[in-house]
């Protein structure tokens, strides 16, 4: 199967002061973006690669571009966007997106994700984190209930882009409570939460 991968790095990082492109952010020398691309290009099952930008992210494209395709879309939110994305592409294969600020994924974390979603037999896919297990690493996302228990979005999901244009498709829920889920980086205080566990386990 398949599997296009689309990274969205249209953030502004208002949480990090003014004027900072949110994957640009470095986490022990490298910036976020970095990262997620570099986990992408590791994965044996994601066929390509593109990076979505918008024109608030100048500096984000010049450096995706060193390693993989970029892609600029109006910047009128995610769902917008992504959208504008697969359908200017014509990508009819599920399509796995990625937030610009999990900067602890690895080519075979999203190799099994992508796994899961092919078992599940759904056009769709999300990950979701439970909250405690957040905060048992000094990250505190925002939450929502599903299924009597208290989540976090983890930024990664699989849809289908023949499907695109429907409302709604039906999705298999897979709950993670691995680091590579949870550290998710909106704030300074969870960069620093990261930069702590990346230390603490001797990886750079």
């Amino acid at each position: 199967m398949q599997i296009v991968a689309v990274i969205m790095a249209g953030g502004k990082g208002t949480r990090f002061g003014k004027n900072i492109e949110k994957p640009m952010i470095r986490l022990l020398g490298r910036s976020l973006i970095e990262r997620v691309i570099e986990a992408t290009n590791a994965s044996k099952r994601i066929s390509e690669t593109y990076v979505a930008v918008t024109h608030y992210n100048y500096g984000t494209a010049e450096v995706a571009k060193a390693s993989t395709k970029v892609i600029e879309t109006q910047g009128q939110g995610y769902h917008a966007d992504l959208q504008q994305v697969i359908l200017r592409l014509n990508l009819s294969c599920p399509v796995l997106t990625i937030s610009s600020d999990l900067p602890l994924l690895t080519g075979k974390f999203l190799d099994e994700i992508i796994e899961k979603y092919e078992k599940s037999g759904k056009p769709a896919l999300t990950v979701l984190v439970p909250v405690e297990e957040c905060h048992k690493y000094e990250i505190y996302p925002t939450s929502f209930w599903h299924e009597s228990d208290k989540y976090a979005v983890s930024g990664i999901n699989i849809i289908d882009g023949k499907q695109i244009l429907e409302e709604q498709q039906p999705q298999e829920v897979v709950i993670c409570s691995r680091p590579e889920a949870i550290f998710n980086v909106n704030t300074p205080k969870d960069l620093e939460s990261a930069e702590k566990y990346l230390l603490q386990c001797g990886r750079r």
